[in-house]
């Protein structure tokens, strides 16, 4: 059992071993495991598998997914607190002007927001890496409901944070850009870096670039001359990406606008329906794990 970390081993190991114990059908469990997974409209593979081992149906839907949340956390985000939390390109140019300017403050202000999206970004590497050492297959699942946790601690303490000041900038601007930090390092990660969804400047930069070699007409076919193709799999999903992140703008910018903070509950649980499949299959291989080690017909009467 070297999925998961010893402590929650001990815990669920002794609860599942008293429920096998009061004659506990574990088919039961099973069947109710297999159930919900039978029932969940998510690749199996799209939070498990890993760079070049991924489809290009992975990665479309991995786009699509987390680029719309983070179009709606970016967007409306600046409705919420008057910052794009996504954009470190401008948070660091703005950092060089103040201080060319000599305004120590904001110079402050931008270097908390560059921190706190690196920090993000720590973290979401760090955990995913501590899966890994322990093949679980649940890491990147694990990150998105942190992920998903954060948001609704900004959902449900959203006023209060907002009048905590910390280097002149308010603890909800901080809170977004490590949750998005967090979420760009988790799908460049697990897409091998084919798919970013937080900032869209070299998403835009690619789709020009493709477009020109689609529309470039080989007129002189020379010997040992190569034509000039587009790579279409590569434009249908940097179209994708592009066009999910101005939709979930549009949607959080509407909804913090009419609801507020609370806006981000229906995106965490989102994010927590994408991560519930990995989830499921961890527990399916624990529950396989532990009821071979305690089963009595596994054990035999006289015990291991």
């Amino acid at each position: 059992m070297r999925r998961i970390p010893r402590a929650i081993q001990l815990i669920v190991a002794r609860y599942l071993r008293r429920l096998l114990r009061n004659r506990l059908d574990g088919q039961q469990l099973q069947s109710a495991i297999e159930s919900a997974l039978a029932t969940l409209p998510i690749q199996e593979k799209l939070l498990v598998r890993e760079g070049a081992l991924r489809s290009e149906s992975l990665n479309r839907q991995l786009a699509w997914a987390m680029a719309f949340v983070a179009g709606a956390v970016n967007a409306g985000g600046f409705l919420a607190v008057g910052h794009y939390t996504s954009h470190m390109t401008g948070v660091v140019s703005a950092m060089a002007d103040e201080a060319a300017e000599g305004d120590l403050t904001t110079v402050l202000a931008a270097l908390a927001m560059m921190l706190s999206f690196f920090g993000g970004a720590f973290v979401c590497t760090t955990l995913i890496s501590f899966g890994q050492r322990r093949r679980m297959r649940s890491r990147y699942a694990i990150t998105l409901v942190l992920e998903a946790g954060l948001m609704l601690v900004f959902g449900f303490m959203g006023n209060r944070l907002q009048e905590e000041v910390q280097f002149t900038l308010p603890m909800t601007v901080m809170l977004l850009c490590f949750i998005m930090g967090l979420h760009n390092a988790v799908t460049s990660i697990i897409s091998g870096a084919a798919v970013r969804t937080t900032h869209l400047t070299g998403t835009v930069t690619d789709i020009g670039i493709e477009l020109s070699r689609l529309t470039y007409v080989n007129v002189h076919h020379r010997h040992g001359r190569e034509r000039i193709v587009a790579n279409r799999q590569k434009l249908t999903l940097l179209l994708l990406i592009l066009a999910s992140f101005l939709g979930g703008g549009v949607v959080g910018a509407l909804g913090f606008k009419h609801i507020g903070f609370k806006v981000t509950v229906p995106l965490a649980g989102f994010l927590c329906f994408l991560a519930a499949r990995p989830l499921l299959l961890e527990l399916r291989l624990l529950l396989h794990r532990l009821k071979r080690q305690w089963s009595p017909e596994v054990r035999g009467p006289d015990g291991p």
